[in-house]
Protein backbone atom coordinates (compact mmCIF):
# COMPACT_ATOMS: atom_id res chain seq x y z
CA UNK A 1 0.00 0.00 0.00
CA UNK A 2 2.84 2.40 0.82
CA UNK A 3 4.64 1.61 -2.48
CA UNK A 4 1.48 2.18 -4.53
CA UNK A 5 0.93 5.51 -2.84
CA UNK A 6 4.46 6.68 -3.61
CA UNK A 7 4.10 5.64 -7.25
CA UNK A 8 0.82 7.53 -7.62
CA UNK A 9 2.30 10.62 -6.02
CA UNK A 10 5.22 10.67 -8.43
CA UNK A 11 2.99 10.27 -11.48
CA UNK A 12 1.95 13.86 -12.27
CA UNK A 13 -0.01 12.82 -15.37
CA UNK A 14 -2.23 10.57 -13.30
CA UNK A 15 -2.89 13.35 -10.83
CA UNK A 16 -3.87 15.75 -13.61
CA UNK A 17 -6.21 13.19 -15.15
CA UNK A 18 -7.84 12.55 -11.77
CA UNK A 19 -8.35 16.28 -11.19
CA UNK A 20 -9.99 16.73 -14.60
CA UNK A 21 -12.47 13.95 -13.89
CA UNK A 22 -13.32 15.30 -10.43
CA UNK A 23 -13.84 18.85 -11.66
CA UNK A 24 -15.84 18.04 -14.78
CA UNK A 25 -19.57 18.72 -14.71
CA UNK A 26 -21.66 15.92 -16.20
CA UNK A 27 -24.86 16.80 -18.03
CA UNK A 28 -28.04 14.74 -18.18
CA UNK A 29 -27.53 14.17 -21.91
CA UNK A 30 -24.10 12.61 -21.33
CA UNK A 31 -25.56 10.22 -18.78
CA UNK A 32 -28.43 9.27 -21.09
CA UNK A 33 -31.07 9.85 -18.42
CA UNK A 34 -34.45 10.93 -19.82
CA UNK A 35 -35.90 14.22 -18.60
CA UNK A 36 -38.68 13.62 -16.08
CA UNK A 37 -41.94 15.45 -16.58
CA UNK A 38 -43.94 16.78 -13.61
CA UNK A 39 -47.03 14.70 -12.98
CA UNK A 40 -48.77 17.01 -10.49
CA UNK A 41 -50.39 20.30 -11.45
CA UNK A 42 -51.10 23.24 -9.18
CA UNK A 43 -54.71 24.05 -8.47
CA UNK A 44 -56.12 27.51 -9.29
CA UNK A 45 -56.24 30.04 -6.51
CA UNK A 46 -60.05 30.09 -6.46
CA UNK A 47 -60.36 26.29 -6.30
CA UNK A 48 -60.49 24.71 -2.88
CA UNK A 49 -58.31 21.74 -1.98
CA UNK A 50 -61.03 20.40 0.35
CA UNK A 51 -64.25 20.18 -1.72
CA UNK A 52 -65.91 18.08 0.99
CA UNK A 53 -65.66 20.93 3.51
CA UNK A 54 -69.12 22.43 4.13
CA UNK A 55 -71.00 19.73 2.23
CA UNK A 56 -73.96 19.82 4.61
CA UNK A 57 -74.42 23.57 4.22
CA UNK A 58 -74.20 23.23 0.45
CA UNK A 59 -76.76 20.44 0.54
CA UNK A 60 -79.25 22.53 2.57
CA UNK A 61 -78.70 25.59 0.41
CA UNK A 62 -79.32 23.57 -2.73
CA UNK A 63 -82.55 22.06 -1.37
CA UNK A 64 -84.01 25.08 0.47
CA UNK A 65 -82.88 27.94 -1.70
CA UNK A 66 -80.90 31.02 -0.78
CA UNK A 67 -83.61 32.88 1.15
CA UNK A 68 -84.79 29.99 3.31
CA UNK A 69 -81.25 28.79 3.90
CA UNK A 70 -80.15 32.24 5.09
CA UNK A 71 -83.10 32.50 7.51
CA UNK A 72 -82.35 29.04 8.90
CA UNK A 73 -78.68 29.92 9.18
CA UNK A 74 -79.40 33.10 11.14
CA UNK A 75 -81.78 31.20 13.43
CA UNK A 76 -79.68 28.14 14.22
CA UNK A 77 -76.07 29.30 14.19
CA UNK A 78 -74.47 31.52 16.84
CA UNK A 79 -73.10 34.67 15.20
CA UNK A 80 -72.91 33.14 11.74
CA UNK A 81 -71.34 36.26 10.25
CA UNK A 82 -68.45 36.47 12.71
CA UNK A 83 -65.33 37.57 10.89
CA UNK A 84 -63.15 34.76 12.30
CA UNK A 85 -65.68 31.96 12.06
CA UNK A 86 -64.63 31.12 15.62
CA UNK A 87 -61.41 29.58 14.34
CA UNK A 88 -58.40 30.01 16.62
CA UNK A 89 -56.05 30.62 13.70
CA UNK A 90 -57.55 32.78 10.94
CA UNK A 91 -57.16 31.72 7.37
CA UNK A 92 -54.62 33.50 5.15
CA UNK A 93 -57.33 35.14 3.07
CA UNK A 94 -59.11 36.66 6.09
CA UNK A 95 -59.67 40.41 5.81
CA UNK A 96 -61.23 42.68 8.41
CA UNK A 97 -62.39 46.22 7.82
CA UNK A 98 -61.19 48.61 10.51
CA UNK A 99 -62.59 51.89 9.24
CA UNK A 100 -66.13 53.09 8.72
CA UNK A 101 -65.01 55.86 6.37
CA UNK A 102 -62.43 54.05 4.24
CA UNK A 103 -63.69 50.63 3.08
CA UNK A 104 -60.29 49.79 1.60
CA UNK A 105 -58.58 50.02 4.98
CA UNK A 106 -58.33 46.35 5.90
CA UNK A 107 -56.53 44.31 8.53
CA UNK A 108 -55.12 41.15 6.98
CA UNK A 109 -53.55 38.02 8.36
CA UNK A 110 -49.79 38.44 8.83
CA UNK A 111 -49.80 41.67 6.83
CA UNK A 112 -47.27 43.04 6.43
CA UNK A 113 -45.43 39.76 6.59
CA UNK A 114 -42.66 39.34 9.15
CA UNK A 115 -40.11 38.88 6.37
CA UNK A 116 -40.77 42.39 5.04
CA UNK A 117 -40.33 44.07 8.41
CA UNK A 118 -37.12 45.94 9.25
CA UNK A 119 -34.56 43.97 11.23
CA UNK A 120 -34.74 43.95 14.99
CA UNK A 121 -32.59 46.57 16.69
CA UNK A 122 -30.50 45.03 19.43
CA UNK A 123 -29.07 47.78 21.65
CA UNK A 124 -25.52 47.25 22.76
CA UNK A 125 -26.23 48.90 26.09
CA UNK A 126 -29.42 48.96 28.12
CA UNK A 127 -30.31 51.73 30.52
CA UNK A 128 -31.64 49.18 32.99
CA UNK A 129 -28.25 47.48 33.24
CA UNK A 130 -26.21 50.23 34.87
CA UNK A 131 -25.01 53.50 33.41
CA UNK A 132 -25.77 53.09 29.73
CA UNK A 133 -23.55 55.23 27.53
CA UNK A 134 -21.02 55.82 30.29
CA UNK A 135 -19.82 52.45 31.50
CA UNK A 136 -21.37 49.30 29.99
CA UNK A 137 -19.57 47.14 32.56
CA UNK A 138 -21.19 48.84 35.53
CA UNK A 139 -24.04 46.45 36.32
CA UNK A 140 -24.45 47.29 40.00
CA UNK A 141 -28.06 47.33 41.07
CA UNK A 142 -27.99 48.33 44.73
CA UNK A 143 -27.71 52.02 43.89
CA UNK A 144 -30.94 51.79 41.85
CA UNK A 145 -32.82 49.26 43.98
CA UNK A 146 -35.60 51.57 45.10
CA UNK A 147 -37.96 48.65 45.73
CA UNK A 148 -35.90 47.41 48.70
CA UNK A 149 -34.91 50.84 49.91
CA UNK A 150 -37.25 50.90 52.88
CA UNK A 151 -37.16 47.19 53.68
CA UNK A 152 -33.49 46.34 54.12
CA UNK A 153 -32.32 48.10 57.29
CA UNK A 154 -34.76 49.07 60.07
CA UNK A 155 -32.60 52.03 61.11
CA UNK A 156 -32.75 53.55 57.64
CA UNK A 157 -36.52 53.27 57.21
CA UNK A 158 -38.18 56.54 56.29
CA UNK A 159 -35.47 58.90 57.45
CA UNK A 160 -37.67 61.87 56.61
CA UNK A 161 -40.23 60.68 59.17
CA UNK A 162 -37.53 60.04 61.76
CA UNK A 163 -36.29 63.60 61.32
CA UNK A 164 -39.79 65.02 61.85
CA UNK A 165 -40.19 62.96 65.03
CA UNK A 166 -36.90 64.29 66.43
CA UNK A 167 -37.84 67.88 65.60
CA UNK A 168 -41.12 67.54 67.52
CA UNK A 169 -39.29 66.48 70.68
CA UNK A 170 -37.87 69.01 73.18
CA UNK A 171 -34.70 70.32 71.61
CA UNK A 172 -33.05 71.14 74.97
CA UNK A 173 -33.16 67.52 76.09
CA UNK A 174 -29.64 65.97 75.97
CA UNK A 175 -31.04 62.71 74.73
CA UNK A 176 -32.75 64.44 71.82
CA UNK A 177 -29.53 66.29 70.96
CA UNK A 178 -27.60 63.03 70.97
CA UNK A 179 -30.21 61.33 68.82
CA UNK A 180 -30.17 64.27 66.35
CA UNK A 181 -26.38 64.09 66.08
CA UNK A 182 -26.50 60.36 65.42
CA UNK A 183 -29.21 60.91 62.84
CA UNK A 184 -27.15 63.52 60.98
CA UNK A 185 -24.13 61.22 60.92
CA UNK A 186 -26.13 58.43 59.34
CA UNK A 187 -25.29 54.78 59.81
CA UNK A 188 -21.73 54.10 60.82
CA UNK A 189 -21.28 51.33 58.29
CA UNK A 190 -20.11 51.80 54.69
CA UNK A 191 -18.22 55.08 55.06
CA UNK A 192 -16.20 54.36 51.91
CA UNK A 193 -12.48 54.74 51.44
CA UNK A 194 -12.71 58.00 49.49
CA UNK A 195 -11.12 56.44 46.44
CA UNK A 196 -7.91 55.51 48.29
CA UNK A 197 -7.01 52.03 47.21
CA UNK A 198 -3.91 49.94 47.92
CA UNK A 199 -1.83 51.30 45.06
CA UNK A 200 -2.96 54.89 44.72
CA UNK A 201 -5.89 57.29 44.96
CA UNK A 202 -8.33 57.11 42.07
CA UNK A 203 -10.70 59.72 40.70
CA UNK A 204 -12.50 57.80 37.93
CA UNK A 205 -15.73 57.81 39.97
CA UNK A 206 -16.23 60.82 42.28
CA UNK A 207 -19.38 59.29 43.77
CA UNK A 208 -17.56 56.14 44.88
CA UNK A 209 -20.37 53.85 43.72
CA UNK A 210 -18.33 52.11 41.04
CA UNK A 211 -16.33 49.92 43.41
CA UNK A 212 -17.49 48.10 46.53
CA UNK A 213 -14.62 49.47 48.65
CA UNK A 214 -15.33 53.11 47.80
CA UNK A 215 -19.12 53.06 48.01
CA UNK A 216 -20.70 54.98 50.86
CA UNK A 217 -24.08 55.59 52.44
CA UNK A 218 -24.46 59.23 51.42
CA UNK A 219 -23.79 58.63 47.73
CA UNK A 220 -26.06 55.60 47.77
CA UNK A 221 -28.94 57.60 49.20
CA UNK A 222 -28.43 60.32 46.58
CA UNK A 223 -28.47 57.73 43.81
CA UNK A 224 -31.63 56.17 45.19
CA UNK A 225 -33.28 59.59 45.37
CA UNK A 226 -32.44 60.18 41.72
CA UNK A 227 -33.89 56.79 40.71
CA UNK A 228 -37.11 56.96 42.70
CA UNK A 229 -40.10 56.23 40.43
CA UNK A 230 -42.04 59.26 39.25
CA UNK A 231 -44.41 57.50 36.84
CA UNK A 232 -47.06 56.29 39.25
CA UNK A 233 -50.19 55.37 37.26
CA UNK A 234 -53.49 57.14 37.81
CA UNK A 235 -57.00 55.91 36.90
CA UNK A 236 -58.63 57.10 33.71
CA UNK A 237 -61.39 58.90 35.65
CA UNK A 238 -58.99 61.06 37.67
CA UNK A 239 -59.41 64.09 35.41
CA UNK A 240 -63.23 64.01 35.59
CA UNK A 241 -63.79 63.08 39.24
CA UNK A 242 -65.67 66.33 39.90
CA UNK A 243 -68.06 65.52 37.07
CA UNK A 244 -68.65 62.03 38.47
CA UNK A 245 -69.42 63.36 41.95
CA UNK A 246 -71.81 65.95 40.51
CA UNK A 247 -73.66 63.23 38.59
CA UNK A 248 -74.34 61.26 41.79
CA UNK A 249 -75.32 64.35 43.78
CA UNK A 250 -77.85 65.46 41.17
CA UNK A 251 -79.61 62.11 41.47
CA UNK A 252 -79.29 61.96 45.26
CA UNK A 253 -77.27 58.75 45.05
CA UNK A 254 -74.31 57.63 47.15
CA UNK A 255 -71.05 58.37 45.40
CA UNK A 256 -69.33 55.21 44.24
CA UNK A 257 -65.61 54.70 44.51
CA UNK A 258 -64.00 55.66 41.24
CA UNK A 259 -65.62 55.91 37.85
CA UNK A 260 -67.71 52.89 36.93
CA UNK A 261 -67.67 51.73 33.36
CA UNK A 262 -64.81 52.13 30.96
CA UNK A 263 -66.87 53.28 28.00
CA UNK A 264 -66.80 52.06 24.45
CA UNK A 265 -63.81 50.31 22.97
CA UNK A 266 -62.47 51.64 19.70
CA UNK A 267 -62.68 49.49 16.58
CA UNK A 268 -58.91 49.15 16.45
CA UNK A 269 -58.96 47.81 20.01
CA UNK A 270 -61.22 44.91 19.07
CA UNK A 271 -58.99 43.58 16.31
CA UNK A 272 -57.58 40.13 16.90
CA UNK A 273 -53.87 40.23 17.67
CA UNK A 274 -52.61 38.13 14.80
Amino acid sequence: MIRATLVLRSNSGFKKHTADIAAKAVSRAELGTPVSKPTATSAPDDETMMPWNGWFSSFLKDKLGDDKYEKLRQLVLYKPDHYSGFEQMPRPNTKLGISDKDPELMHKFRHPSPGSQPPVQMPEMDASMGNAGEDPYDVSYYKRDTGRRFTSEPGALHRDLEKIKLELLPQDDPRVKEAMENFEKGPGSSPGNGGKFALAKTDYDPTGLRASMSTNFTATQESLDANMPDHLPTPVWMDKQAEIVAWYEERDLPVAIGGTGYGTVATHGRIARW
